[in-house]
């Protein structure tokens, strides 16, 4: 378990401190592994996607691609105006 609570926490770090408040999946593991070398990037998307269902982290979609992002950290789903209405 201890793994999984330093990847959560390296992808919070990278989430909070970028420029960018919304990135790709292969970004954020480059961030992670600057954190913790040796993670895989099945590891890191297992947590990104708990992060998800938590409601921590949100997943912005533009059809053409997925971006993931810090929720309440730049444009979200909902101000955006795709949550529907």
């Amino acid at each position: 378990m201890g793994r999984d609570e330093d990847i959560r926490q390296a992808i919070i770090d990278y989430a909070s401190k970028g420029a960018k408040s919304k990135f790709y999946f292969k970004d954020m593991l480059t961030g992670v592994k600057k954190t913790i070398p040796d993670a895989g990037a099945s590891e890191v998307k297992k947590v990104a996607s708990a992060m998800v269902s938590e409601e921590v982290m949100e997943l912005l979609s533009t059809g053409s691609s997925t971006m993931y992002g810090l929720k309440g950290r730049g444009i979200s789903v909902e101000k955006s105006g795709d949550a529907g209405g």
